[in-house]
C-alpha cells in the first residue's frame, strides 16, 4: 500500500461507475486534507455521469446542471476516466484489486424489479427502466421497440420515475424537440396514439412517493388534463394517523394538499389525460398475444404495527390498455468475485466497507444505490459517499488496506495488451462536442449518439 501519510506516494483508487455516487466519492477523496489520492474511474459506457445522462427526464434540463460539479472533479490532475470497460469482461474484480490500493464499487442499480404476476412477459409489458433508457438514448436500449399504437397506457408505481414516464408519453412534439430526447424516441412519442395514461399506486395519496414538483407538473401538461377521483383523496383513519405522525414528512403533506386541489378541478377540453388512481395493485395482465388489459386489486389501508399497509379487499377492476410500464424500483446486480445480496440487490456493507460473511473485505468499498438500494435523489449520494470515504480514510490511517500495484499505468497497459479499446475523458469531451454541435442547428441542447460504435468512433477524435 502506498503510504500517503509518510510521503511514499499517493494512494491509487479505482472507482467502478461514473454516476453521481462515483463522482461524489472522487470529490471526497480529493478533498482529504492529509492523504493524496489518484483516482481512475471506470465505466462500461464510453460516456460518464450515469443516470444524470441516461435517467433524468429530458424535459428536466436543470437537474442535469449537477454535471458541472462533476466536471470540476474530472478536471483534477489526479483523475482519469476509463470508459467502454466492462468489469468482469475486460478486467476482473480480482485484477482490479491487485492493481489498486482500494476499489470503490459505484455502479448503481440498472436492473428492474418484477411484479411476479400472470401476463407480465406479454408483448406490450415493459420495465419503465427500459423505457426511460430508450428515450434517453442509452446504447443498450436504442433498438428497443415500444408499440405506442394503443390509446391507453398504464404506469405502475407512485414515484418520480412513474411521473416522468407518464409525462413523456403525453408531451407534444415541440416540447420533445427542445430536449435531448433520443431522435428515434421523439418520432415514436410524437406519433403515438396514446391519449390516456393511468398511473397506479398500491397505497393512498398520502403515502405516494412523488416529490411535490413532479405532482404539480402532471397538473400543468400542455395537452393533457389531470384526473383524480375526489373520492380517492378522502382519507381514512389510517392515512389521517399517518399524516399526523412522525412517519410523514413535509412532502407527504404537500402532496396531499396538491392531490386535493387537483381532484377539485373541473375537467377541461384537452383531448389527452393522465389519471392518478390510488389503492390499486396489479394482479394479472391479460391478452391473447399481447397486452390487452390489466386486472387490479382494490386495496384498503390498515394501520399495522404503527405502519400503514395496503390490504386487498377482494374487489377487482379491469382496465383495458395496450401498454403497461412497471415502475416499481431499480435492482442492483452482482459482479463475479464481489459479495452480493440477491434478495436486496446490493453489495453487503457496513458504512460502505464491503462485507464478506459479515467481515470487511479488505480494500473494497461501496457507494450509491448498489450500497443502499435505489432510494433518495441525486444529492443523497453526496452524504452516502462521504460516509464510505470516511471509512476508507480511517482504514488508511489504521493500516488496514492491502498493498496493490502502485504502477500508474498498470490498467492502461493491461487493456492495451488485451486489445480493449477504451475511452479517456478527452474522448468523452469529443463525444460531448459532437453531440452539442449536432443539436445546435435544431435549437436543441444536444442530439445524442445512441449506438455504441458511434460513441467510440467519436471519442477517437479527441
Amino acid at each position: 500500500m502506498s503510504d500517503a501519510t509518510t510521503g511514499a506516494g499517493p494512494l491509487r483508487i479505482a472507482i467502478v461507475g461514473s454516476g453521481p455516487a462515483g463522482f461524489y466519492a472522487a470529490e471526497a477523496l480529493f478533498a482529504h486534507p492529509e492523504i493524496d489520492f489518484e483516482v481512475d474511474m471506470i465505466d462500461r459506457l464510453p460516456t460518464p455521469f450515469g443516470l444524470v445522462r441516461a435517467g433524468v427526464a429530458p424535459d428536466h434540463p436543470k437537474i442535469k446542471n449537477v454535471i458541472r460539479r462533476y466536471e470540476k472533479t474530472a478536471g483534477h490532475e489526479a483523475y482519469r476516466f476509463f470508459g467502454n470497460i466492462t468489469v468482469g469482461e475486460a478486467v476482473s474484480a480480482e485484477e482490479l484489486a491487485s492493481l489498486y490500493d482500494a476499489v470503490v464499487w459505484a455502479y448503481g442499480a440498472s436492473a428492474d424489479r418484477k411484479l411476479g404476476i400472470e401476463g407480465e412477459d406479454l408483448p406490450g409489458s415493459h420495465a419503465a427502466t427500459e423505457f426511460v433508457a430508450w428515450y434517453n438514448g442509452h446504447p443498450d436500449f436504442a433498438d428497443r421497440d415500444f408499440d405506442l399504437s394503443c390509446e391507453r397506457a398504464v404506469v405502475i408505481g407512485n414515484g418520480n420515475v412513474a411521473a416522468d414516464v407518464a409525462r413523456m408519453l403525453l408531451l407534444p412534439r415541440d416540447e420533445l424537440e427542445s430536449t435531448d430526447t433520443a431522435d428515434i424516441a421523439i418520432e415514436a412519442l410524437a406519433n403515438s396514439s396514446i391519449k390516456e395514461v393511468v398511473v397506479l399506486g398500491r397505497r393512498g395519496p398520502a403515502q405516494a412517493a412523488f416529490t411535490n414538483p413532479e405532482v404539480r407538473e402532471l397538473g400543468e401538461l400542455t395537452d393533457a388534463e389531470i384526473v383524480i377521483d375526489p373520492a380517492q383523496v378522502e382519507l381514512g383513519p389510517a392515512s389521517e394517523a399517518f399524516l399526523e405522525s412522525d412517519a410523514a414528512d413535509a412532502t407527504n403533506r404537500k402532496n396531499m394538499a396538491t392531490f386535493t386541489e387537483l381532484a377539485g378541478r373541473d375537467r377541461g377540453a384537452k383531448e389527452k389525460s393522465v389519471e392518478l388512481r390510488f389503492l390499486r395493485s396489479p394482479v394479472a395482465i391479460g391478452g391473447a398475444e399481447r397486452v390487452e388489459s390489466i386486472e387490479l386489486a382494490v386495496n384498503e389501508l390498515q394501520l399495522v404495527d404503527d405502519a400503514v399497509r395496503p390490504t386487498d379487499t377482494g374487489e377487482r377492476e379491469t382496465v383495458e390498455c395496450g401498454l403497461v410500464l412497471r415502475s416499481i424500483g431499480y435492482l442492483g446486480t452482482g459482479i463475479d468475485g464481489i459479495p452480493y445480496d440477491s434478495r436486496r440487490g446490493v453489495i453487503p456493507n457496513d458504512s460502505g466497507r464491503v462485507l464478506d460473511d459479515d467481515e470487511p473485505l479488505a480494500g473494497h468499498y461501496v457507494v450509491g444505490w448498489i450500497k443502499r438500494g435505489p432510494s433518495g435523489v441525486i444529492g443523497t449520494n453526496k452524504k452516502d459517499a462521504a460516509e464510505t470515504i470516511e471509512a476508507l480514510c480511517e482504514d488508511v490511517a489504521e493500516g488496514r488496506l492491502t498493498a496493490g500495484d502502485t504502477d500508474h499505468d498498470a490498467l492502461e497497459r493491461l487493456l492495451t495488451e488485451r486489445g480493449v479499446e477504451h475511452v479517456h475523458y478527452d474522448g468523452w469531451r469529443a463525444i460531448d462536442a459532437l453531440e452539442v454541435s449536432r443539436g445546435e442547428p435544431f435549437g436543441r441542447p444536444r442530439r445524442k449518439l445512441t449506438a455504441l460504435e458511434d460513441l467510440v468512433d467519436a471519442a477517437r477524435n479527441d
